[in-house]
């Protein structure tokens, strides 16, 4: 498998990554009037961003935590309705499901609702269908568990979701270390803090390739937010919800909210996206050109620069693209990457991301190193930019390029362009 094509498979497979690995703990506890949440987000990859998305006609303000994809991982709106998964192995297809909602449903549910009562209440007509295993909180003291087979309500001070499905915890049969420390912890408590909350998380973090990324803990009845990053327990970067969702929407690295760390840059040197990370970077302080410029230099561990530049410019395209459209959906991922039925809606806006994704792939899709396949593939993202803009000619001819054939490589590339092809025809 070449460069591009490695690149690709590993942007394609980070959510699946993300549900099989024994990954993040997950707590609510309520006791004496104080209300919280708490998490550990444990990941392969770090580069983990922070939007805030302020309230509209339609939906609530809120805070979204997540990987470079933008696909929620943890959240809270401004009534204090909080949200936070954990990876699990359980097979939707083993239960049925009346009313399954192939889009990203808590993210909706937070916009829409207050309270665990008013989501449970949505839940009815609107079914979780995935493999993984959400904690959902309010500021009143309420939470449930909830996964593809079962609601689980809170009946005692707190709850915890790590990575089993929590109908186990009745019968014992579970192996999971970090809930049983969370468990004794909170077993003992006879009051509710910031401070212990940061100890749990301490106890039960996660280090080496799957390691704890960043760590929440929420005053769900305040509204505020004390954040981590990377096992760094000293230094909370503390967020006042109603406040910040006030000053619009913006999207930031997690990372750029702290102090420097070592730790943290070592760790994020080995990774494969580091290098397209710096090029986010160095656009931010310079502008695209001299920043393409700048990426020739770095140090390419014996790739040709030429071949590293291609790379890492579809990568940042990639993420222009994705980081438009979380805009333009008010805080909601870019679901046409995932082939969710609402990202087939075309949608209508002139994002300054967009032209700027536009003038990497139009100098990508002219370079010769790059094969046909994958050029398929760019021209098939392109033409979803060209829909977006309102340039309906450009983006069929994009799109029937990208259906020429299918391939192995790029199977959901083929079948997106084969849908939009549908959907521009019978507009």
């Amino acid at each position: 498998m070449n460069r591009i094509h490695w690149v690709l498979s590993l942007a394609l497979v980070t959510l699946l990554w993300a549900k099989q690995t024994q990954a993040c703990t997950v707590i609510s506890a309520a006791l004496k009037g104080e209300v919280f949440a708490a998490a550990n987000e444990d990941d392969y990859t770090p580069f983990s961003r922070i939007w805030f998305n302020p309230a509209t006609r339609d939906r609530y303000g809120s805070v979204c935590f997540g990987h470079p994809d933008l696909a929620t991982q943890a959240a809270i709106n401004e009534h204090g309705l909080f949200f936070d998964f954990t990876a699990q192995n359980i097979n939707p297809s083993n239960y049925t499901i009346k009313h399954p909602f192939q889009g990203d449903l808590f993210f909706i549910i937070l916009g829409k609702c207050k309270t665990v009562k008013e989501a449970l209440e949505f839940m009815k007509t609107h079914n979780y269908a995935f493999s993984s295993q959400a904690l959902l909180a309010d500021a009143q003291g309420n939470s449930v568990i909830i996964n593809a087979g079962i609601q689980v309500e809170k009946k005692g001070m707190y709850q915890i979701n790590t990575n089993f499905n929590i109908c186990e915890v009745e019968t014992g049969n579970y192996s999971c270390r970090r809930y049983d420390i969370a468990n004794q912890m909170l077993g003992k408590a006879d009051q509710l803090s910031v401070p212990l909350f940061r100890k749990i998380l301490s106890q039960t973090r996660q280090e080496g390739k799957l390691s704890t990324q960043y760590s929440n803990i929420y005053d769900l009845k305040r509204g505020l937010i004390y954040v981590y990053y990377f096992h760094d327990f000293e230094n909370p970067y503390i967020i006042d919800i109603k406040k910040e969702i006030k000053k619009g929407y913006h999207l930031q690295k997690l990372s750029t909210l702290f102090p420097s760390s070592f730790a943290y840059e070592t760790y994020s040197k080995s990774h494969a996206l580091y290098r397209k990370e710096k090029l986010l970077d160095k656009i931010d302080e310079v502008g695209l050109d001299s920043a393409s410029r700048y990426y020739v230099q770095l140090e390419d561990n014996g790739a040709q620069p030429d071949t590293l530049v291609s790379v890492a410019l579809l990568e940042v395209a990639l993420q222009l693209v994705k980081n438009a459209f979380n805009q333009y959906n008010e805080g909601g991922m870019w679901e046409y990457w995932y082939s969710l039925p609402g990202g087939y809606k075309p949608a209508n806006t002139k994002d300054e991301k967009l032209l700027a994704a536009d003038k990497l792939m139009e100098g990508l899709m002219q370079d010769k190193k790059i094969d046909d396949k994958t050029q398929r593939f760019i021209g098939e993202i392109y033409a979803y930019s060209q829909l977006a803009q309102g340039r309906k000619d450009l983006a069929k001819l994009y799109y029937e390029k990208a259906a020429e054939s299918p391939d192995k490589n790029y199977k959901s590339s083929y079948l997106r362009a084969q849908k939009m092809l549908a959907v521009i025809s019978s507009n």
